[in-house]
C-alpha cells in the first residue's frame, strides 16, 4: 500500500487508549488491503500511549515487518502490545472448527458402536422440537435446542448421546466473517436510511442481516424504537386463545435480561441510529453532487446504479469502519459475561472455542443455553448468532420410552432447508458433503401439507448421489391431518405416503425410473408418523410414543454393516457425452434467467444486490453460495443427477441381480464414488481456479454495472461448464476428459467394469 496511514490513539468504550490503524496487510470485508484495526493499548498514560503509538508507526511505514515471519524479530524491538496490533491475523490461517470442536471431545463412530444421524428439513418442519424427543430434552425446563418456526438452527448442532458428565465444546465464526456479517448490516442500514425509510426499518436492517442467519439483535439488544414504561401499541391479550396446555418456553427473572441493560441497549442502539443516519446524509450529498438526486433516478436500472454507487462511498466514509470497530467491542463485551467454561482464542484474540464440563444437567444447560438459545428475553446477551458449532456429551436419552439398550447416536442437526415452495433445485454443499458420513438422513417433514421444493431437492440429492438406502422420512404435524374421508391412523398414513409418492413421481424424469423406485421403496418402509411434538414426551399419545420408539430403533440400526454383493455392471462410455450436454444445459439456462440475461419458465431475475453478495463471497473465497444462490451445488446436481441416469442402465452385467434392492446396492456405490469425485472437480473449475474472476465480477460498479456483472458471471459458468457439442472447444475437451476420468475411476472403484 502506497498510502498507509498512521496510526493514531483512540478512546472507545474499552478502559484506557486505545490504537486506531489501516493494516497494509490485512483485508477487509471486501477483499481488499487495508483494514481498518482498533486495539487496546492496556495503558490510561498518555505518555506511554504516545509511545507505543510511535512503534507501531515505525512498522506500518517499514514494508520490511509486513510480514508474518518477522513476528520474532520485532518482538525482540517493540513492546509485546504493539507486536500483537501488528502481526495478529496475518500470520497462520484459523484452524478448521470441526478440528476444533473434535480436540475437546471426538465424534464417535462405527468402532465404538454408534450411528450417526443428519435431520434436515425445511425451516419450521420440527426437526429440533424432534431432536428434543430424541434426547429427552424438556421443552419448559430445558429449552435445549432452541426452537422456532422462524431460522433458528443457523450453526451447526451435534449431540453425542454416553453416560457420565455433560460436555460442551462450542466454536464460533471466525473474525473476519463476522466483521462481514457488521459491515453488510451497516450497508443495509445506510442504504435504508437514504431511502428515508422509518427508524424501525433502519435498525431491522442494522441488526438482522438479510440472510436471516446473523442477527445482531440477539448479541446487542433489540430495538424497541420506544421506552421501557411506554405502552405497546398492541394488545396481545387479543390475539392469545388462552390454552392452558400451552408448552411455550418461558423463562425465569434471573436468566432474563434485566430493565437496566435493556435501557442501556436501547442508548446504544440509538447513537447508533444516529451515526447512521449521519453517514447516510453525508454520503448521499457526495453522491447528489455526482450523479443527482436518487428521486432524479428515471429507471429501476438507474437508481440500482444509484444504490450501488452510495453503498460503496458509505463503506468507504471515514466513520463507517468506527461503527463497524464499536460493534466488534461490544460483542468482545458479550464474551466477558460468559463466567463459566473455558474461552479459547485466536491469534488476533477473537474466540474461537468455548468448552465446559458439569455433573449437573440443569445448571450445564444453563451455561450453555446463551450459545444456542433465542428467547427474547435473553437477547442483548446471547451469543447463539456467532456459533458455528456446538457439540455436547452426555446422559442425553430418550425419555419414557421403552428401548431395550443402550442407545448409541451422534445427532447431527443444522440450519433448515429453506421455505421456498416452488424454486429451490439444489442442496447446499455444506449439506451433502456429510452425506458419505452418517448412517441415516434423516427428513424431516410436515404431514399437513405437500412437499415443498426443498424436500424434494433433497430427495433428488439423495438418490442421484447414491444414499437412498440412508433416507429415512419422519412426518410431523400428524395429529394435524384431519378430513372426513380420513378417519383411521392407516387412512391417514397411506394419504401422506401417496402424496409424497405423488411427489416422488414428478422427479422421475429427472433422477431415473431407477432412483425414483428406490426412494419409494424406501419412504415406504423407512417413515414415522409423529405428532404433538411440542408437549413432553410423556404427554404423548401411545401410538406417538411407539412411533418414536420405532424411529429411534432405526436409527441404532442404521449402522449396521452391508451385505456384500457379487454382481458386476459393465459399461459402455457411449451416450455419456450426450448426458453431460444435457446437465450443463440445465445448469446454465436457469442462470441466465436469474442474472437477467433471458427468460427461463419459473426462474426470475435475482436482485442485483443479491448477484453481487454472491459474487463478494466467491471472490474472497468464504463460501460457494450466498443464501439460496448456489451455482457449485447446481453445477454438481445436474451433473451428478444425468450421469446416475446414465449409471443406471449398464451394457451387460455379471449376472442379473436378483431383485431391484440388489441392483440398488451396486449402482449406488458407483454413484457415490462418482459424486465425491465431482465435487472436487467441480468446487475446483467454478470457485478455486476462478477466485480472479470472481473478483473482477465483484468490483463492478456504477451505471451498467448490474448488466456487466451478470455477463462476467455467466463467462465464468461458461469457462467451468463448457458447452458440449459436436464443435466443442479445446476447454471444453478438456472438461469431458475429466469427467470421463471421473467416471471411469468410480466404477473401477466401485467393483464395475469399462468396456
Amino acid at each position: 500500500m502506497s498510502n498507509v496511514t498512521r496510526a493514531s490513539k483512540t478512546r472507545s468504550n474499552r478502559p484506557g487508549w486505545s490504537v486506531t490503524f489501516r493494516h497494509p496487510v490485512r483485508a477487509d470485508s471486501r477483499g481488499r488491503r487495508g483494514l481498518k484495526v482498533r486495539r487496546g493499548l492496556g495503558t490510561a498514560d498518555d505518555a506511554e500511549a504516545e509511545r507505543l503509538v510511535e512503534q507501531l508507526n515505525a512498522l506500518l511505514e517499514d514494508e520490511r515487518w509486513w510480514n508474518g515471519d518477522r513476528r520474532g524479530e520485532a518482538e525482540r524491538m517493540f513492546s509485546p502490545v504493539v507486536v500483537s496490533a501488528f502481526f495478529d491475523g496475518i500470520e497462520a490461517s484459523e484452524t478448521d472448527s470441526q478440528v476444533r470442536r473434535n480436540e475437546v471431545i471426538p465424534l464417535p463412530g462405527h468402532e465404538e458402536g454408534y450411528s450417526r444421524v443428519l435431520l434436515l428439513g425445511t425451516t419450521g418442519a420440527g426437526k429440533t422440537t424432534l431432536l428434543r424427543h430424541v434426547i429427552g430434552s424438556d421443552p419448559i425446563k430445558d429449552r435445549f435446542p432452541s426452537t422456532s418456526t422462524a431460522r433458528t438452527t443457523t450453526a451447526d448442532i451435534e449431540i453425542i448421546t454416553s453416560p457420565g458428565s455433560f460436555r460442551a465444546a462450542v466454536t464460533f465464526m471466525p473474525e473476519h466473517e463476522v466483521r462481514a456479517h457488521i459491515d453488510e448490516c451497516l450497508e443495509a442500514a445506510c442504504l435504508a436510511a437514504v431511502q428515508s425509510r422509518a427508524d424501525a426499518k433502519i435498525m431491522s436492517a442494522f441488526l438482522q442481516h438479510r440472510e436471516q442467519r446473523f442477527r445482531l439483535s440477539y448479541i446487542i439488544g433489540p430495538w424497541t424504537g420506544q421506552s421501557e414504561t411506554q405502552e405497546p401499541e398492541v394488545d396481545e391479550s387479543e390475539f392469545d386463545f388462552g390454552d392452558e396446555d400451552s408448552t411455550e418456553d418461558d423463562i425465569g427473572d434471573s436468566e432474563a435480561v434485566g430493565p437496566e441493560e435493556r435501557s442501556r441497549h436501547q442508548a446504544l442502539l440509538s447513537e447508533y441510529l444516529q451515526k447512521i443516519k449521519k453517514i447516510s446524509d453525508e454520503v448521499e450529498g457526495e453522491v447528489i453532487e455526482i450523479r443527482g438526486a436518487l428521486q432524479d433516478q428515471k429507471t429501476a436500472d438507474d437508481r440500482a446504479a444509484w444504490l450501488e454507487v452510495f453503498g460503496n462511498e458509505a463503506f468507504a466514509h471515514k466513520e463507517f469502519a468506527d461503527i463497524a470497530l464499536d460493534v466488534m467491542d461490544d460483542i468482545s463485551e458479550r464474551f466477558s459475561l460468559v463466567n463459566a467454561g473455558i474461552i479459547e482464542r485466536g491469534a488476533s484474540g477473537w474466540p474461537a472455542l468455548w468448552s465446559y464440563d458439569n455433573d449437573d444437567r440443569s445448571e450445564f444447560l444453563s451455561h450453555t443455553q446463551w450459545f444456542s438459545n433465542n428467547h427474547h428475553r435473553q437477547f442483548g446477551r446471547l451469543l447463539t448468532p456467532l456459533v458455528d458449532g456446538l457439540r455436547v456429551q452426555g446422559p442425553l436419552y430418550p425419555s419414557k420410552l421403552e428401548l431395550d439398550d443402550e442407545v448409541k447416536l451422534v445427532l447431527l442437526d443444522g440450519q433448515g432447508l429453506g421455505h421456498t415452495a416452488t424454486t429451490v433445485s439444489s442442496v447446499s454443499t455444506r449439506i451433502t458433503q456429510r452425506f458419505n458420513s452418517v448412517d441415516m438422513i434423516l427428513l424431516v417433514d410436515n404431514a399437513q401439507q405437500p412437499m415443498q421444493a426443498a424436500p424434494l431437492a433433497l430427495l433428488r440429492a439423495v438418490g442421484s448421489a447414491g444414499f437412498a438406502d440412508k433416507l429415512a422420512i419422519a412426518f410431523t404435524h400428524f395429529d394435524q391431518v384431519k378430513g372426513a374421508n380420513l378417519r383411521s391412523f392407516d387412512q391417514k398414513r397411506q394419504h401422506v405416503i401417496g402424496s409424497v409418492e405423488n411427489a416422488i413421481a414428478s422427479l422421475r424424469d429427472i433422477v431415473g425410473t431407477g432412483v425414483a423406485g428406490a426412494l419409494d421403496r424406501q419412504i415406504e418402509q423407512q417413515s414415522a408418523f409423529l405428532g404433538g411434538l411440542n408437549r413432553p414426551t410423556a404427554k404423548l399419545p401411545i401410538g406417538f410414543q411407539r412411533e418414536l420408539t420405532n424411529l429411534i430403533s432405526a436409527m441404532r440400526r442404521a449402522a449396521e454393516p452391508d451385505q456384500p454383493v457379487e454382481c458386476i455392471p459393465e459399461y459402455d462410455l457411449k451416450g455419456l457425452e450426450i448426458a453431460m450436454h444435457d446437465a450443463i444445459d440445465a445448469f446454465q439456462h436457469p442462470w441466465r434467467a436469474r442474472l437477467g440475461l433471458t427468460y427461463h419458465d419459473g426462474i426470475a431475475k435475482e436482485h442485483w444486490t443479491r448477484i453481487k453478495a454472491l459474487s463478494r463471497r466467491l471472490a474472497n473465497k468464504w463460501a460457494d453460495e450466498y443464501d439460496t444462490l448456489t451455482p457449485v451445488a447446481d453445477l454438481l446436481s445436474r451433473l451428478q443427477e444425468e450421469a446416475s441416469k446414465w449409471l443406471d442402465r449398464p451394457a451387460v452385467w455379471s449376472r442379473q441381480p436378483k431383485d431391484e434392492e440388489e441392483r440398488d446396492a451396486v449402482l449406488d456405490k458407483i454413484r457415490r464414488a462418482v459424486f465425491a469425485r465431482l465435487y472436487d472437480l467441480i468446487k475446483h473449475r467454478l470457485n478455486d481456479d476462478m477466485a480472479a474472476e470472481w473478483r473482477n465480477a465483484y468490483d463492478y460498479s456504477g451505471t451498467g454495472s448490474t448488466v456487466l456483472r451478470a455477463r462476467a458471471i455467466d463467462e465464468i459458468h461458461r469457462s467451468a461448464a463448457p458447452d458440449i457439442s459436436a464443435a466443442m472447444s479445446q476447454d471444453a475437451r478438456d472438461f469431458m476428459d475429466g469427467l470421463y476420468a471421473i467416471v471411469q475411476e468410480a466404477i473401477d472403484e466401485a467393483g464395475g467394469k469399462i468396456r
